[in-house]
C-alpha cells in the first residue's frame, strides 16, 4: 500500500524519534544495530548480487541505498546520478529519502547531507525507518499491528513454552529461549527443545541462530555475546531479527489455514452423514409403531359389563394421554431434522438428501393419517357402547341420587325445629329467627316435588320388575314418613316464635331511644377529646388568638351537655325497671348500640380533666408567637432598607455603563468608588443574616412586614457585586481596545451613542437587526457589491435608510460580519464585540502580503530565507521563533537550508497552517 493514514505513521514512526536518545544512553546498542541492520540490508541486496560492508560508508553515494528499497519494494525509482561529486551524491539520497517519504514516512530530522556525510546515528535511523516501513508495520495480528501486532504473534506462538515469556523486544529475548521456541513451534524437527537450559543463554542464542541461517534462510545478525553481555539488548535489532522469523514462517500459516479450511468442510460432510443416519432410524421406528398399532385400534370386540368397557376406555386414554405424545413429537422432529438437513446440503453446496423407499415425509405423513383415522373410529364406538350400557342403570342410579339429595336436605332439620334458641334471643334475634323460619317453610313447599318424583321412580322401579325393589321401597317410605312430621314441628315452632316477638317489642322501643340518643353524644365527647388533645401548629398570634375564642365557647356548651348525659342515663334505669317487673330473660345487651352507661360517664370525666390542661398550652403558645411577632418585625425593618437599597445600586451601575460622561478613565474611576461604597454596606447584610437564623431557629416560616427573603437579599447581593465587577471589566477591556486600536474618545463616545441608541430595551446586547441598522448608522455600508466600501450612501440609499430604518444590507455579507460579533451564533451583539468589530474596520492594521514583502526585502528578493539572514537581521528571540517554526523551502530554486518564509507569513494570520 502507497497510502497510509497519519495514526499509522506514528505509529511505526515513534520509535524512530527517539533515536538519538537512546544512543546515547548505551554505546553498546550502536554495535548490535550495525551489525543487525548490515545483516538485514545484505539480506535483500544478495537478490540484486551485492552487498555492504560498512553500514555508514556504503551507503553515501545513494545507489546501494536506491537499490536496496527497489528490492524491498518491487518498484522502480528515478534513475540515479552516476557521477562522483558531492551534489551527485546527495541527488541520489535524495531521491531515495523521497521515495520513502511517498510511502506515508515522516522523516524526522535526517537529511540527505548527514547520509552523504556518513552520520552513523543518521545513516541507522534511516535504515531502522525502512525496516519499520517495509518489515515491521504490514505486520497485522488481531486487529494490531507493526510492533504491537509482532509482539502479540510472539506471545500467542511462544504461549505453550511455560519457561518462555515475551513481553517486550530486549530482556525477554536475552535467554534465548524465545527464538528457539519460535524455530521449534514451526518446525519441530530443527530444534530438540527439550534439552536446553535457562540458564545457558550462549548456547541457546547460537543455536537459534546457526538453525535460523543454514535452514531457514534467515541471516545472523545478531552476536550471542552481545546479547548476554548487554543489561538491555538493543530493542530495534531485536525487533529486526524477529521480524525475519515472522516473514520466514508465514507460510506455515498459511498452509495451517488450507488445513482448518478441509477439516472444516470434512466435519460439515460427517455432520451430514449422522443427520441422514439419524432421519433413517427414527423414520423406521416410528412406522414399525404404527404398523403395530393400527390394528389394536381396529378391533371391536364388544364387552358386557360396564366395568370391562370403563377399562377399555382407560386404556385408550393411556395411549393418548401416555403413548402417542411421545411420537408425536417424534414426528415433529423427525420433519425439523429432514429440513435442517437439507438446508446444511443446500448451504454446503451438497445435493439434497433423499430417504430411503416409503420412509419419505410423505409417507410418513400418510401412515400417520391411517393411524388418527383408526383412533377416531374406536373412540367413537367405546362411548357408544357406554352409553347403551349406562341407560340399563340409568333408573336406579337417578332414584339414588335424588333420594340422597333428599336425606342430606333433611338431616338435622328435626333437631333445628324442636330448639328453643327463641327464649334467649333479643328482639332483633326473634325477627332473623322469624324471617328464617318463613324461608324454611318456603323451602320446605320447594322440596314437595322432589319427594313425588321419588315416589314416582320407585313406583316405576316396582313395575318394571328392577331386582333390588324391596331396598328401593324401604328406602321410599321412611322419606314419606319423615316429610310428614317435618310439616307438624314447623307449624308448632311459628306458634312460639311469634308469641316471643310481642313480648319484646316494648323492651326494644325504650333500647332505640337511649341508642339514638347516647351516640351523638358519645361522638360529640369523643371530637371533643380529639380536640382538647390535638397538637396545634400556628405561626401568627391571630392564629393562637382564633384557637383561644374557639376553646372558650367549647366550654360554655358544657352545662347543657351535662343535662343531656342525665336524660340519656334515666332511659337506661327505666329499661332496667321493665326487665325486673315481667320477668324477662333477657339474652344481652343493647342491639342498637354499644354504649355502656359506664363508658359514657368515664368519658365525660376525662372531657372535665381536659379542659384546664388546654388552656395552659394556649397560654404558652400565645407568649411564644408574641416574641415570634417581635423577630418578624426586626427582620422585616432592616430588609425593606437593603432590597431597595441593592435595587438602586443595579440601576446607577447599569446607567453609568450606557452614559458618557468623561472618558473611559472617569467611568471607571466612577465605577470604582461605586464599588467600594457597595463592599462597606456588607457589616448591614451579615447583620440581616444572623437576624435571619434567629427567625430560621424559631422556625418562622413567613413574614407580612416584608417581601423581601433573605434569599433574595443574598441573590440580589451577589448580583450587585458581579454586575460592578463585570462592568469595570468592561470598560478596562474598552480602553485596551482603544489604546491598542489608536480609537479616539470623540470615536468611542460615537459608537457608545449609536449602540445605546439602538439598544432600545437596555439590556446591553443588541439584536441581529439592531445591529445592522447601528451599522449604517456609523456609516458602514454592506451591500450586496463586496467592492461597495466608499463610505457614503446615495440619496436613493439615504431614503430607504430613514424609511426602513436600515440599509439593503447583503445576506452574505451580514452573515460574515454576524459570524465575526457573534461568533457562538447566540443571536445577540454586545458592546464589546460592537467595539472589537470597529476597531478592526478603522484601525490600520498588518497584513501576511506586508509581513512577506519584510521577510523578501531581508531575504535580498529571493523566494526564501536562510538561517543565518534570520540571525542577522532580527533579534536572537525572534529569529529563533522564526527557525523553529518555518518550514523547509522546496521550490525550485531552494538551496540547502532554505526556510519558506511565505507559508510561514500566511499562517502567522490564520490564513494556513503553520
Amino acid at each position: 500500500m502507497d497510502h497510509y493514514d497519519s495514526q499509522q505513521t506514528n505509529d511505526y514512526m515513534q520509535p524512530e524519534e527517539d533515536w538519538d536518545r537512546d544512543l546515547l544512553l548505551d554505546p553498546a546498542w550502536e554495535k548490535q544495530q550495525r551489525k543487525t541492520f548490515t545483516a538485514w540490508c545484505n539480506s535483500h541486496l544478495r537478490k540484486a548480487g551485492t552487498q555492504i560492508e560498512n553500514i555508514e560508508e556504503d551507503f553515501r553515494d545513494g545507489l546501494k541505498l536506491m537499490l536496496l528499497l527497489e528490492v524491498i519494494s518491487g518498484e522502480r525509482l528515478a534513475k540515479p546520478e552516476r557521477g562522483k561529486m558531492r551534489v551527485h551524491k546527495i541527488s541520489n539520497v535524495n531521491k531515495a529519502l523521497d521515495f520513502i517519504a511517498s510511502k506515508g514516512v515522516k522523516l524526522v530530522s535526517i537529511g540527505a547531507e548527514e547520509i552523504v556525510d556518513g552520520n552513523v546515528k543518521m545513516t541507522l535511523g534511516m535504515i531502522w525507518t525502512i525496516i519499520l516501513r517495509f518489515a515491521i508495520q504490514d505486520i497485522s495480528v488481531e486487529e494490531t499491528s507493526a510492533k504491537e501486532g509482532l509482539l502479540l504473534w510472539c506471545q500467542r506462538k511462544t504461549a505453550p513454552y511455560k519457561n518462555v515469556n515475551i513481553q517486550n523486544f530486549h530482556i525477554s529475548w536475552k535467554d534465548g529461549l524465545g527464538f528457539c521456541a519460535l524455530i521449534h513451534r514451526h518446525r519441530p524437527e530443527l530444534i530438540d527443545y527439550g534439552k536446553l537450559r535457562k540458564d545457558d543463554p550462549l548456547t541457546n542464542l547460537n543455536t537459534a541462530f546457526d538453525v535460523a541461517e543454514k535452514y531457514l534462510d534467515i541471516p545472523k545478525m545478531l552476536d550471542a555475546e552481545d546479547i548476554v553481555g548487554t543489561a538491555r539488548p538493543d530493542e530495534k535489532a531485536i525487533m529486526t531479527y524477529v521480524s525475519s522469523f515472522y516473514h520466514a514462517f508465514s507460510g506455515a500459516q498459511k498452509a495451517e489455514t488450507a488445513a482448518n479450511r478441509i477439516c472444516k468442510v470434512l466435519a460439515v460432510n460427517q455432520e451430514n452423514e449422522q443427520l441422514m443416519e439419524d432421519y433413517e432410524k427414527l423414520a423406521s421406528d416410528l412406522l414399525e409403531w404404527i404398523r403395530r398399532t393400527i390394528p389394536w385400534l381396529e378391533n371391536r370386540a364388544p364387552e358386557n359389563t360396564m366395568h370391562a368397557m370403563q377399562q377399555k376406555l382407560e386404556d385408550f386414554r393411556d395411549y393418548r394421554r401416555l403413548h402417542k405424545p411421545p411420537k408425536v413429537q417424534e414426528k415433529c422432529q423427525l420433519e425439523i431434522n429432514f429440513n435442517t438437513l437439507q438446508t446444511k446440503l443446500r448451504l454446503s453446496n451438497r445435493p439434497a438428501f433423499m430417504p430411503s423407499e416409503g420412509r419419505m415425509v410423505s409417507d410418513i405423513n400418510n401412515a400417520w393419517g391411517c393411524l388418527e383415522q383408526a383412533e377416531k373410529g374406536y373412540e367413537e364406538w367405546l362411548l357408544n357402547e357406554i352409553r347403551r350400557l349406562e341407560r340399563l342403570d340409568h333408573l336406579a342410579e337417578k332414584f339414588r341420587q335424588k333420594a340422597s339429595i333428599h336425606e342430606a336436605w333433611t338431616d338435622g332439620k328435626e333437631a333445628m325445629l324442636r330448639q328453643k334458641d327463641y327464649e334467649t334471643a333479643t328482639l332483633s334475634e326473634i325477627k332473623a329467627l322469624l324471617k328464617k323460619h318463613e324461608a324454611f317453610e318456603s323451602d320446605l313447599a320447594a322440596h314437595q316435588d322432589r319427594v313425588e318424583q321419588i315416589a314416582a321412580i320407585a313406583q316405576e322401579l316396582n313395575e318394571l320388575d328392577y331386582y333390588d325393589s324391596p331396598s328401593v321401597n324401604a328406602r321410599c317410605q321412611k322419606i314419606c314418613d319423615q316429610w310428614d312430621n317435618l310439616g307438624a314441628l314447623t307449624q308448632k315452632r311459628r306458634e312460639a316464635l311469634e308469641r316471643t316477638e310481642k313480648l319484646l317489642e316494648t323492651i326494644d322501643q325504650l333500647y332505640l331511644e337511649y341508642a339514638k340518643r347516647a351516640a351523638p353524644f358519645n361522638n360529640w365527647m369523643e371530637g371533643a377529646m380529639e380536640d382538647l388533645q390535638d397538637t396545634f401548629i400556628v405561626h401568627t398570634i391571630e392564629e393562637i388568638q382564633g384557637l383561644t375564642t374557639a376553646h372558650e365557647q367549647f366550654k360554655a356548651t358544657l352545662p347543657d351537655a351535662d343535662k343531656e348525659r342525665l336524660a340519656i342515663l334515666g332511659i337506661h334505669n327505666e329499661v332496667s325497671k321493665i326487665v325486673q317487673t315481667y320477668h324477662v330473660n333477657m339474652a344481652g345487651t343493647n342491639p342498637y348500640t354499644t354504649i355502656t352507661p359506664q363508658e359514657i360517664n368515664g368519658k365525660w370525666d376525662h372531657v372535665r380533666q381536659l379542659v384546664p390542661r388546654r388552656d395552659q398550652a394556649l397560654t404558652e403558645e400565645h407568649t411564644r408567637q408574641q416574641h415570634n411577632e417581635r423577630l418578624r418585625k426586626q427582620f422585616g425593618a432592616q430588609a425593606n432598607v437593603i432590597g431597595p437599597w441593592i435595587q438602586t445600586k443595579m440601576e446607577e451601575i447599569g446607567r453609568i455603563s450606557i452614559e458618557m460622561h468623561g472618558t473611559l478613565e472617569d467611568q471607571l474611576n466612577h465605577l470604582r468608588q461605586y464599588e467600594k461604597s457597595i463592599v462597606n454596606y456588607k457589616p448591614k447584610i451579615d447583620q440581616l443574616e444572623g437576624d435571619h437564623q434567629l427567625i430560621q431557629e424559631a422556625l418562622i416560616f413567613d413574614n407580612k412586614h416584608t417581601n423581601y427573603t433573605m434569599e433574595h437579599i443574598r441573590v440580589g447581593w451577589e448580583q450587585l457585586l458581579t454586575t460592578i465587577a463585570r462592568t469595570i471589566n468592561e470598560v478596562e477591556n474598552q480602553i485596551l481596545t482603544r489604546d491598542a486600536k489608536g480609537i479616539s474618545q470623540e470615536q468611542m463616545n460615537e459608537f457608545r451613542a449609536s449602540f445605546n441608541h439602538f439598544d432600545r430595551d437596555h439590556s446591553g446586547t443588541l439584536g441581529p437587526e439592531e445591529f445592522k441598522a447601528c451599522l449604517i448608522s456609523l456609516g458602514y455600508d454592506i451591500g450586496n457589491d463586496p467592492q461597495k466600501k466608499t463610505g457614503m450612501m446615495d440619496t436613493d440609499d439615504f431614503r430607504a435608510c430613514l424609511i426602513s430604518m436600515g440599509y439593503n444590507m447583503g445576506e452574505a455579507e451580514f452573515a460574515r460580519i454576524m459570524s465575526i460579533v457573534d461568533p457562538n451564533r447566540l443571536g445577540v451583539v454586545t458592546f464589546q464585540a460592537f467595539i472589537d468589530f470597529m476597531s478592526r474596520e478603522t484601525a490600520d492594521t498588518d497584513t501576511a502580503d506586508q509581513v512577506m514583502a519584510s521577510f523578501k526585502i531581508l531575504a535580498g528578493d529571493k523566494n526564501y530565507i536562510t538561517v543565518d539572514e534570520l540571525r542577522r537581521e532580527l533579534p536572537p528571540d525572534q529569529a529563533e521563533y522564526c527557525i523553529a517554526r518555518m518550514a523547509p523551502y522546496t521550490g525550485p530554486d531552494a538551496v540547502p537550508g532554505a526556510l519558506d518564509y511565505m507559508s510561514f507569513s500566511t499562517a502567522l494570520y490564520g490564513e494556513s497552517d503553520l
